[in-house]
Order: C-alpha cells, then structure tokens, then sequence
C-alpha cells in the first residue's frame, strides 16, 4: 500500500490544474477578493497551480469573470 502512494506522489502532475487571474477584482464584492486572495493570486495574468480538488473548483466556479483554466 505504501508504494501506491508514493508512485501516486511521485507522478504529481496528474492532480494538479493551472488557474489565470486574467480581470481586475477592484470592482468585485469583497467576497469575491477574498476567494482570489485564498487561492494565492498576488497579481493579474498570474498562474498558480493547485490541487485539482472540489473545493479548489467550487472556489473557481464562484468566480468565472475573473480566472481561468489554462492548459
């Protein structure tokens, strides 16, 4: 069972989806803000990789107008 997991640790890529900040938030509610902000976006036209989760998607799907999916 342990070599399952480190086979799927070490493979990595596979769990992981890249996300775009590509509009300005300035505008947006503050919630808004704060789900960019917890994603780790520091600036516009950044990309960040993250865990491909439910709650990492859940947190993009909230705001559409503001990230993307990038391949």
């Amino acid at each position: 069972m342990a070599e399952k997991k480190a086979q799927s640790q070490q493979s990595g890529a596979k769990g992981t989806i890249r996300i775009r900040w590509f509009r300005s938030y300035i505008a947006a509610p503050v919630k808004h803000k704060k789900i960019v902000k917890g994603l780790g976006f520091t600036r516009l036209n950044q990309i960040v990789v993250r865990e491909d989760t439910p709650s990492i998607r859940g947190m993009v799907k909230k705001v559409p107008h503001l990230l993307e999916f990038v391949q």
